[in-house]
Formats: C-alpha cells, sequence, structure tokens
C-alpha cells in the first residue's frame, strides 16, 4: 500500500526558512515522479514543484522560482521541498504527492496517484 508522510511544517516570520519532508513506502520510489502541491484558505489546489524519479528533471511554479527547491534521496525514499524567502502569501497546507507523469503534467496537470496526508506551513509575524 503507497504511503506519503509529509513532516518540517510550522509557523515561521516573513524572510524565514521551512524545509519540508516526505516519506515514501509501499512503492519502487525512483520509478515516481514526486511533487509537492499547496492550498491556501479559499483557494484551489497548485503544485509548487515537482522533481522527475532520478532528479535530473524539475518544475517550479513562477511565484516560488528562486525562493524554493526540491530534491529527493532515493536512497532514503525521500523527497524534500527547501522554502527560503519565505512570504505570508506562502502561507497554505502543502501536500506531498507521487505519480507517474512528467514533472510539468505532475504540477500543472496534477497527474497524480498518491497524495500525502497535508502538512500546515504558515508564514507570520
Amino acid at each position: 500500500q503507497s504511503q506519503l508522510v509529509e513532516s518540517g511544517g510550522g509557523l515561521v516570520q516573513p524572510g524565514g526558512s521551512l524545509r519540508l519532508s516526505c516519506a515514501a513506502t509501499g512503492f519502487t520510489f525512483d520509478d515516481y515522479a514526486m511533487g509537492w502541491f499547496r492550498q491556501a484558505p479559499g483557494k484551489e489546489r497548485e503544485g509548487v514543484s515537482c522533481i522527475s524519479g532520478r532528479g535530473f528533471n524539475t518544475h517550479y511554479t513562477d511565484s516560488v522560482k528562486g525562493r524554493f527547491t526540491i530534491s529527493r534521496d532515493n536512497a532514503k525514499n525521500t523527497v524534500y521541498l527547501q522554502m527560503n524567502g519565505l512570504k505570508p502569501e506562502d502561507t497554505a497546507v502543502y501536500y506531498c504527492a507521487a505519480g507517474l507523469a512528467t514533472v510539468m503534467a505532475m504540477c500543472v496537470s496534477e497527474d497524480v496517484t498518491t497524495w500525502g496526508q497535508g502538512t500546515q506551513g504558515t508564514v507570520s509575524s
């Protein structure tokens, strides 16, 4: 049974950093693209960043380019999202996801097979 468990959310001041982690079990991790999505109150869920199975290809939504970095450690079956320069508008529930699509299809079209339960990230002074 495929499972994704996120961790690392919390409260941070504007300009601060958070590092999200997502541990995967139940499937062959490096066969899957992995992604981070977020949903802010009153807004639709959006794809934040996605990474291919071997880590060679990545995609970022425009609003986080230059601030967020996605990475993965296939030996640990874990994907990370390093978030720097956080802004109040980054406040959202962040979800980890796995899929067999390209990173573009995954992030833009939500072509996902497995979702995590989500972790809250709040940016506030």
